[in-house]
């Protein structure tokens, strides 16, 4: 089992940045592909973003290409998103996932293949 635990959201004006943090703790972090997933007021939650065990390869949802940016940092046990050029329907509560260690090769996409959830942070863009 793996621990999570985000940090860094917050209210931004639209257009500004923010980057998340998640702390990994439990098993061996570079072991295993990570994701972030956010979900919005009345809807269900949505992929964003994940990355394989080496960071070698990435995967985006339509809505977030070219303005985030997944990474990770295997000897800090940590992986961040970074969001530039938010805008107001990037307001959700985003969640940091664990993948269960199946995605070897290729970054996962669907919830299911991930085993561990944080505990959300809020993330606010005003209009």
């Amino acid at each position: 089992q793996v621990q999570l635990v985000e940090s860094g959201g917050g209210l931004v004006q639209a257009g500004g940045s923010l980057r998340l943090s998640c702390a990994a703790s439990g098993r061996t972090f570079g072991s295993y592909a990570m994701g972030w997933f956010r979900q919005a007021p009345g809807k269900e939650r949505e992929f964003v973003a994940s990355i394989i065990w080496s960071g070698g390869s990435t995967a985006y949802a339509d809505s977030v290409k070219g303005r985030f940016t997944i990474s990770r940092d295997n000897a800090k046990n940590t992986v961040y998103l970074q969001m530039n050029s938010l805008k107001p329907e990037d307001t959700a509560v985003y969640y940091c996932a664990a993948d269960r260690g199946y995605s070897i090769h290729y970054p996962p996409l669907s919830a299911s293949a991930f085993g561990s959830w944080g505990q959300g942070t809020q993330v606010t863009v005003s209009s």
